[in-house]
């Protein structure tokens, strides 16, 4: 999903710009004449001041000023007609409205740079959100997958929640996870740990030893000797929650080690099933100072089933009234109306949900991933 949007003038179309620009020389034109024809002791010249200032809140720097040159050029014909161009009245008020324009040509030059970094960082975070989240396919071995990443920063598009999927010998591995805390800290802790996951995930036999690995991988970085003193004593508060998955090809069941995520949900013949899990261990990162077993719990996963993965970002999302999004009993709302793709169909209802329930605005990062077991070739 490209959450990128067009900025600055030059993004927009030729026409846009054409039509709006129509506004402040009608002003000119207007207030011109208007002014030609008022009494002596009436002066509608300061107005004029408005046509390059309304120009410059949607034009770049060289239209802003040829609106500026329009209007001192429009101030001078009124003078000439009215009295003349040495007038002190109509002098000062033809250095003012040179002042102004300059002033807000200036402005529109500034803005228009600011649109353009800008986009050179959607750009950036765009490149880095399709290397670090790259999109899992649509279909791999018997499941159906779709994702989606919302980022609570719309300049930034991408923080600590993180999600991937590995193929194996024997089925498919997912990972979803949450970095407490936000910036480049908590992307680059992302960035370990699905770089360590997509490394291990093909050689770890055993689930527990995979998360095992994982969680060294995020306490090597948080004991890092080589960031600054006051990160280093901040590490205890740094830990990272998340929920692995094993889904074997030749078995009707997923296996599921939860390191203080919010637990899956499955959804059967329009029920909502949360999987918990009764031995939760703790989060990636804080083993260091309390020991934890990555216990493997296993639940059915049948034909036609589909479990949707998320972040905390979804359920904590609160309306204008301060109440959370009732995932659950949205996802029960929902109905798949015979679409072929129900992961992706669902993802698309849970977006569009949430975003209305918060207003458009996410307190956090939001992340999700939807997946389907489908029946066997032939079956």
């Amino acid at each position: 999903m490209d959450l990128r949007r067009p900025s600055g003038a030059d993004r927009r179309p030729w026409w846009t710009s054409h039509a709006l620009v129509a506004v402040p020389l009608l002003l000119i034109l207007v207030v011109t004449v208007a002014d030609i024809l008022a009494p002596p002791d009436v002066h509608l010249g300061p107005f004029l001041v408005a046509a390059p200032a309304i120009t410059a809140s949607f034009a770049g720097p060289r239209m802003t000023a040829f609106v500026g040159v329009m209007a001192v050029l429009a101030q001078a014909v009124v003078a000439a007609v009215r009295t003349s161009l040495t007038d002190l009245n109509h002098s000062l008020q033809i250095t003012a409205l040179i002042l102004i324009s300059a002033f807000v040509t200036f402005i529109a030059y500034r803005r228009e740079r600011h649109e353009r970094e800008l986009t050179r960082l959607r750009t950036v975070a765009k490149a880095t959100q399709e290397v670090l989240l790259r999109p899992p396919p649509e279909r791999i071995g018997p499941l159906r997958i779709a994702s989606v990443y919302l980022a609570a920063e719309a300049e930034a598009q991408i923080g600590g929640d993180l999600y991937a999927v590995a193929r194996t010998a024997r089925g498919t591995r997912i990972i979803i996870g949450d970095v407490r805390g936000k910036g480049l800290e908590a992307i680059g802790d992302a960035a370990l740990v699905l770089g360590a996951f997509r490394g291990a995930a093909h050689r770890q036999a055993e689930l527990p030893a995979l998360v095992e690995h994982l969680d060294g991988a995020a306490s090597s970085d948080l004991t890092d000797p080589g960031g600054p003193q006051d990160e280093r004593a901040d590490q205890g508060e740094t830990f990272i929650t998340a929920a692995v998955l094993d889904v074997p090809d030749a078995e009707s069941a997923l296996h599921l080690v939860n390191c203080g995520h919010p637990p899956p949900l499955l959804l059967r013949d329009g029920r909502v099933t949360p999987l918990e899990v009764s031995r939760p261990a703790l989060p990636l990162g804080l083993t260091e100072f309390v020991r934890s077993e990555f216990a493997v719990e296993s639940f059915p996963f049948e034909d036609g089933d589909v479990v949707l993965l998320y972040t905390d970002g979804v359920i904590e999302a609160r309306d204008t009234s301060g109440a959370f999004y009732p995932l659950t009993q949205r996802i029960t709302a929902w109905s798949d109306k015979g679409d072929g793709d129900r992961p992706q169909a669902l993802l698309r209802f849970l977006c569009r949900d949430l975003m209305a329930h918060s207003g458009g605005c996410l307190g956090d990062d939001a992340a999700m991933v939807a997946v389907e077991r489908l029946p066997a070739a032939g079956a």
